[in-house]
This record gives structure tokens, C-alpha cells and sequence, in this order.
């Protein structure tokens, strides 16, 4: 799998070592529009239940300029106009799903770990606002591996920040990451992600199990193959009775773009063509069946239904 330069240039922002990132978002913050919404979001899925809590954000100076791969700066500029977004400047948020599930609590995707900035790495203290410990995550799934999504697994020592989970991880993912002829071939601006991969599973790797696409994880919670953004990534459907609410992952980011306008693609997708027939599909599919959707990368309360609105959606938000 190959990356165009523009897309490796995003996966640079992703996977750069921590100081340089920090920096990064300390000179961006002098642009950052208020934080929006509260620390955690609480909803039920028949009798599961379900809390979505922000690791924080962090903000891109300037949306307009290189996010958006296939689309002018005007095109952007005029999708943040039509949502309300003053921009240039725009939030990026981080959201981890938690789901009280009869095995125990299960959390989809770990946060940033920090790497995001002085804004981000709020996890465990927003958990805590939630009424959930850490100690208490029986398993942790992955929707994929890029940095902001697995650098809360470790502390800054590499010490596992869930001393009791067992880690499950979608299987084509962990080959990719794990594939040295991938990292050997990969571009300077992807192969860091590789080392990060086995410095934040390293912890966890005697209770690491891979599962397969469709597999059921956990009881009431499902893997919904979501491939394009990453070579495995991965959806979960949680569903019990006739409740049901699909966690996106990366398959959809930023509403106002990428839904309104579902082929465009971002940056950071891997297989751009891939990516945009994933996001018709589940965004298709959450509007037809209409359920919530959770954004890893939504404003709070990072929950909401899918409405088709000419030739693409909407997202209504969820009532925080």
C-alpha cells in the first residue's frame, strides 16, 4: 500500500515524536476556539450502557489548507461557513467509548496519551468525572493504530495504563504494523508509526488476542470491518435488544466535511478510494436503520443520528 504525499504528510502529524507534536499544538493553541460541550456523554443501548469521554482536543490553524485532500480552500471554507465555523481555525477533538457490557467494562480506542498537545491526554481525569477507573477495563478494542488512538495504552515510563485489560485487535491491522517489509518500505513520514506500534502494545502483549472481520468481541459489541483510513480499521456495532449505536472510529471524521460531502477524504486516509466507499456505506447504513453514531473525532457529546441531506448527511447531535 502506497501513500500519495499529501497523505504522508498527514501521517507526519499523526506519528511525529511527542515533543515535536507538543510544539506543534502549543504555537496552534493562540488560535483555538473555545472547548465545546461536556467531559462525558451517557446513553443506553437496550441494557448496555454507554459513555463517551473526551480525552480532550487540540486545533488545526487552518482547516482550509491541506485537511482536505480532493477539495479547494474555498470548498472548505465554504463547508465551515455553512456549519457555523468562523474558521479558519478548527477543533480536533478525542473521544473514547466506554461500554459496561456483562463481561465487564470494555473501551474502544485509549486516547492520545498526551501526544496531542497540553490540551489532550485528559482521559483518566475525565474518566474519573465519569465514575470510571481504569483498574476497572476488563478489555480494551482497537479500531486501528494511528498514534492518537493507541497512546494512551502506556504511560510515559511504557508502563500499561490498564493493568487489567486484555487487549483485542482487529487482525489485519496487526499484520500491517507489524510487517517488517511494510516498514522497510514505508515512507519516512509513516515509519515511526511502525516503532510506536510496538512500544504501546509491548505492556500488553501476553494478553493480546487479534480478532477477525464481523467477530463479536464482547458481548453486545460487534466488529464492523471499516477498511480505507488504515489498512484494518475496524467499527464496532454495539447492539443489545433492539437497541443498536455504530462507533465510527476513523471511517468518518469532521461532520461538516466528510459528511456533508462523502467523497471527500482527509489526509490521514491510507487508501483514499477505499475510505470514501466505507464512508458511503456506514453513513447509508446509519441512516437507513437510524442509529447513533459515536465520532472518536466529534464535537462532544460526540453522539448523534445521520440524516441524509441532498446528495450527502447531516449529523443531529445527540442532546448533551
Amino acid at each position: 500500500m502506497t501513500l500519495s504525499r499529501r497523505a504522508a504528510l498527514g501521517a507526519a502529524t499523526l506519528l511525529a515524536t511527542p515533543p515535536l507534536l507538543a510544539a506543534r499544538r502549543v504555537e496552534a493553541q493562540a488560535a483555538a476556539p473555545p472547548v465545546v460541550g461536556p467531559a462525558f456523554h451517557r446513553f443506553d443501548v437496550g441494557a448496555l450502557k454507554v459513555t463517551v469521554v473526551t480525552d480532550g482536543s487540540n486545533v488545526r490553524p487552518d482547516a482550509t489548507q491541506g485537511l482536505v485532500v480532493n477539495a479547494t480552500p474555498d470548498q472548505v471554507r465554504g463547508a465551515m461557513s455553512a456549519a457555523g465555523l468562523a474558521g479558519p481555525a478548527m477543533r480536533n477533538p478525542f473521544n473514547v467509548t466506554f461500554v459496561e457490557t456483562p463481561r465487564g467494562l470494555v473501551a474502544i480506542d485509549v486516547g492520545t496519551g498526551g501526544i496531542g498537545g497540553p490540551t489532550t491526554g485528559a482521559l483518566r481525569t475525565n474518566m474519573a468525572a465519569a465514575g470510571l477507573d481504569p483498574e476497572r477495563v476488563v478489555l480494551i478494542v482497537h479500531t486501528h493504530f494511528h498514534g492518537d488512538h493507541i497512546g494512551g495504552l502506556t504511560n510515559n515510563d511504557g508502563a500499561a495504563v490498564f493493568p487489567r485489560a486484555q487487549v483485542a485487535v482487529p487482525e489485519g491491522e496487526w499484520t500491517f504494523w507489524n510487517d517488517a517489509g511494510e516498514e522497510s518500505r514505508a515512507t519516512d513520514a509513516r515509519r515511526p508509526g511502525f516503532a510506536n506500534v510496538r512500544r504501546r502494545f509491548a505492556p500488553y502483549l501476553d494478553r493480546l488476542t487479534r480478532f477477525a472481520p464481523e467477530a463479536e468481541v464482547a458481548p453486545g459489541i460487534r466488529a464492523v470491518p471499516s477498511n480505507g483510513h488504515s489498512p484494518g480499521h475496524t467499527s464496532f456495532l454495539i447492539a443489545d435488544g433492539t437497541g443498536q449505536a455504530l462507533v465510527l472510529g476513523d471511517a468518518i471524521t469532521t461532520p461538516a466535511f466528510f459528511m456533508v460531502n462523502p467523497d471527500w477524504y482527509p489526509m490521514f486516509d491510507m487508501d483514499p478510494a477505499m475510505a470514501v466507499a466505507t464512508r458511503k456505506r456506514l453513513l447509508d447504513r446509519a441512516a437507513t436503520e437510524r442509529m447513533p453514531v459515536v465520532g472518536y473525532h466529534f464535537d462532544m457529546p460526540a453522539t448523534g443520528r445521520v440524516e441524509r441531506a441532498g446528495t450527502g448527511y447531516r449529523l443531529v447531535p445527540s442532546a448533551a
